[in-house]
């Protein structure tokens, strides 16, 4: 196959950073996976699949579908022992003598594909397991996100560094952009879950700041875009708390959560519950949510500060 001289494949910028064979090869069974994904979102019908997902919520034609096609690659790849879907209900295995666990969600933001906004596609990585009860995401060997977008790009993190690529006219993932880094600098602020601020004060003062402060307001409804916008620009901050009608918040930490605090941490910016590290948050349900502080680093503490009633 043909590969740019100016740009290095993906399959080459891993192979030249050491990733172990066997992870080098699952990141691009999934990165393959997520080329044919990103021709479903082109040519797929947008309507309802007529089902559920097993958290009760309807799924899309793309969900089921997108779910499948990532479900075959992982079998196919050889290198999966288990995986667990935010579309399938539980833990499967695929191959008994696989080496990792997956966890993924296929197409997180769905909702606005009729929109035309950019979705994306959402992967932990850990060494093989039966069951994911008891541990936490600072486990995960490797995470990666794709967003679909104006151009699709693969980003991903297995602790040395991390990478951005995007999907050039050849059907290549081709490098973008290396070691990725948050600054500790905001100027914008991507504030999910908007409905808690009628009923908790200090998300409504938290709102309140960053007015004050005039920042610049990047929400899409989509957290892969969201916060793939401030790997880019390398600042900003996204938050999704609870309130009323998601006490713990809307994001599921096993498929969300964790994947973006590996991702984010690795690029040198925090990640919080409110409390401690996303990474440290025990897994303890499938179903899990959780609050998502995420972002810059000392805007992370700020944020938890203020939620705490601390300033």
């Amino acid at each position: 196959m043909y590969t740019s001289t100016t740009r290095a494949s993906l399959n080459s910028h891993l192979y030249d950073a050491g990733v172990s064979h066997d992870l080098r090869h699952l990141i691009n069974d999934i990165a393959r996976a997520g080329k044919y994904v990103h021709n479903a979102i082109r040519t797929t019908d947008l309507g309802l699949a007529g089902s559920a997902n097993t958290f009760g919520e309807d799924q899309l034609k793309l969900d089921v579908l997108s779910n499948t096609i990532i479900k075959e690659h992982l079998n196919e790849s050889h290198l999966v022992h288990s995986f667990a879907s935010e579309e399938e209900p539980g833990m499967a295995c695929l191959q008994k003598e696989g080496m990792y666990t997956v966890v993924y969600d296929p197409l997180d933001g769905s909702s606005l594909v009729d929109a035309n906004l950019a979705i994306g596609s959402i992967f932990g990585i850990y060494k093989k397991c039966d069951d994911m009860m008891g541990m936490k995401p600072r486990e995960q060997v490797a995470a990666l996100y794709l967003v679909y977008g104006p151009r699709t790009i693969l980003v991903y993190c297995c602790g040395k560094g991390v990478h951005a690529f995007f999907l050039n006219e050849v059907g290549e993932f081709v490098e973008l952009q290396r070691n990725l880094s948050m600054r500790d600098e905001v100027k914008t602020y991507a504030p999910g879950n908007l409905r808690a601020v009628a009923d908790t004060p200090a998300y409504a003062k938290m709102m309140e700041i960053w007015l004050k402060e005039k920042l610049t307001l990047r929400y899409s409804g989509g957290m892969v875009p969201d916060i793939h916008h401030m790997l880019i620009k390398g600042a900003g901050i996204f938050t999704n708390i609870g309130g009323s009608k998601y006490p713990q918040g809307k994001l599921r930490l096993l498929f969300e959560a964790g994947p973006f605090a590996y991702i984010m941490e690795a690029a040198g910016g925090g990640s919080s519950d409110g409390t401690q590290s996303i990474l440290d948050v025990v897994i303890h349900d499938m179903d899990q949510r959780t609050p998502v502080i995420i972002g810059a680093k000392k805007e992370v503490l700020r944020v938890k500060r203020v939620l705490a009633g601390e300033e």
